[in-house]
């Protein structure tokens, strides 16, 4: 077992590229634009950020069947495609709340890095999207409840609602997961 944990975290690693420390100046600018698009209530991700195991995260935010879309996102501050891409589920979250869209953003940081990284990170970035952090170090258990298809590689997204549910392990624009998204906007 403690060689899928190994597995999992060196396919994170080696997936992500660079330390979020290296990351594009260009993600404060998208940020800052979306920012625009969203209420100026005080930032939900500036205080605590709750984390969970996956069951309870599977509990909480997995089994909903309501009329809401939910766009949950698996990211970690240190994966360069993963921090490149939030832009586009701000803007998401932003311009489709009115539709019942629900973004989550759960992260795989470690546990001992909330404080020193995923919080400042969030306020960094005024971070609106609800976030949580998955604290589960069993990932061959896990990783195949999300979905069968994944690999264990950040970044990866679930879309679902009451009908539908597709899983993606990749990267997005604003455009390409509009246009995930409109797909079961249309159901």
């Amino acid at each position: 077992m403690k060689i899928g944990v190994i597995i999992f975290f060196s396919i994170l690693i080696f997936s992500c590229g660079e330390n979020n420390e290296r990351q594009s100046t260009g993600l404060v600018s998208e940020l800052a634009e979306v920012k625009n698009l969203q209420n100026n209530d005080e930032n939900p991700n500036s205080g605590k950020i709750i984390s969970f195991n996956f069951d309870q995260l599977e509990k909480k935010y997995f089994q909903k069947n309501n009329d809401s879309i939910y766009v949950i996102n698996f990211w970690a501050t240190w994966c360069k495609p993963c921090v490149k891409e939030l832009p586009a589920f701000e803007r998401i979250s932003a311009d489709y709340s009115s539709k019942k869209v629900k973004v989550l953003l759960v992260s795989l940081d470690f546990a001992d890095k909330i404080e020193s990284q995923v919080i400042p990170f969030n306020k960094k970035n005024n971070i609106k999207s609800e976030v949580v952090l998955l604290d589960d170090p069993d990932a061959n258990n896990w990783i195949p409840r999300v979905s069968k298809e994944w690999s264990g590689a950040i970044p990866a997204t679930i879309i679902y609602n009451k009908k539908k549910r597709k899983f993606y392990e990749q990267s997005f624009t604003f455009e390409e997961l509009e246009t995930e998204l409109k797909a079961f906007l249309k159901k």
